[in-house]
């Protein structure tokens, strides 16, 4: 589990073919790798991945054909959202995340606003149903608030503030409008989907 605070960024620099899917190896830079284990689960840009290699500001993972074809942003040259998983330790800063990326989304509005950034996003219609005002979605393994939603036949649209700091932390700051980034919604709102089953649709 993460929280979907950022605490890293990384490089993409190079994938190798494993099985049916890729090794890709990561340069961290300062990011601090001490407590770094192999076996540890480490979110990139929202995706759980097992590091399998460690080296001086590296991380390696492997990542499955299944995977790459639901996730992007880990190409080469991708600038990675890092995170370590929760100990029971940890504050809960944002909200609970799984790293289980359940779709991409087109980002549809990217606008700069003087003291924040607006940031609008298009997901797949089924997605829109966990979807609600004010409550908590991960772009990119980042943990955001909706500001609004609005659903069409086709599709939900969903807008969020991002502020100055997470601008400049994250890999928001390469983002650009028609761009994909990676969605997971929120973990209560899976749950209470399930539980109340049909009596919801």
């Amino acid at each position: 589990m993460f929280t979907g605070i950022v605490t890293g960024l990384g490089r993409v620099t190079s994938h190798q073919a494993v099985g049916d899917g890729q090794r890709i190896t990561v340069a961290c830079g300062d990011w601090p790798l001490d407590d770094v284990a192999i076996g540890d689960s480490i979110a990139h840009s929202g995706c759980c991945l097992t590091i399998v290699e460690k080296a001086p500001g590296v991380l390696r993972s492997d990542v499955s054909a299944h995977t790459l074809g639901i996730v992007t942003g880990l190409e080469v040259g991708a600038l990675v959202n890092l995170e370590q998983s929760l100990t029971l330790a940890d504050r809960l800063g944002g909200h609970l995340v799984t790293g289980h990326v359940d779709a991409t989304g087109v980002v549809t509005q990217w606008t700069n606003r003087a003291e924040s950034w607006l940031l609008e996003v298009e997901v797949p219609a089924p997605l829109g149903r966990f979807i609600a005002p004010k409550g908590s979605i991960t772009v990119n393994g980042i943990s955001l608030t909706v500001n609004a939603v609005a659903d069409t036949a086709t599709a939900t649209r969903f807008q969020v503030n991002v502020i100055p700091h997470t601008f400049e932390v994250t890999n928001l700051r390469e983002l650009k409008q028609g761009g994909r980034v990676n969605i997971e919604i929120d973990t209560i709102a899976r749950y209470v989907e399930r539980m109340l089953g049909d009596s919801v649709r």
